[in-house]
């Protein structure tokens, strides 16, 4: 139920981050800060739990900046866009999410036919595609959404 962000020059503990009330299931750093294509945007880092919630953290501050709440299971699996203005979520309750990452709003909602085990953005940035527990597989074109 812990984030721990660690030095690696100093192989110090620089950030503990506790907030999630059940098991963390997955991680994901934002294509965002300094040395990316997006050094302008904070560096963020994105924790999936089974607590059914997604924690947008401040990495250099060591804060969470968002909680996005609308998924009703465990949720496995996130990814960014390739901008980092957008994460998708995907969780057992089948629902595919798209959030803003600058606000923590829900931007769009797909409901598929099983629980999502995981999901990923094309290199542009307008399609997510996801994959099933009932082993389906659907991609979402955010163009015409």
């Amino acid at each position: 139920m812990t984030l721990k962000i660690w030095s690696m020059k100093q192989d110090t503990c620089v950030h503990d981050l506790q907030a999630h009330s059940k098991e963390i299931y997955t991680i994901k750093w934002s294509p965002t800060g300094p040395g990316t294509q997006n050094p302008n945007m904070n560096l963020i880092l994105a924790s999936a739990s089974f607590d059914s919630t997604v924690r947008l953290w401040d990495v250099d501050r060591g804060v969470c900046i968002h909680t996005l709440t609308k998924h009703t299971e465990p949720v496995y699996s996130v990814a960014f866009s390739p901008d980092g203005k957008f994460l998708a979520s995907g969780s057992f309750d089948k629902c595919v999410h798209i959030w803003s990452t600058q606000s923590g709003q829900l931007v769009h909602s797909y409901k598929g036919t099983g629980g999502i085990f995981e999901v990923c953005w094309n290199s542009r940035g307008d399609k997510v595609g996801a994959s099933a527990s009932d082993g389906s597989v659907f991609v979402l074109d955010l163009r015409k959404l």
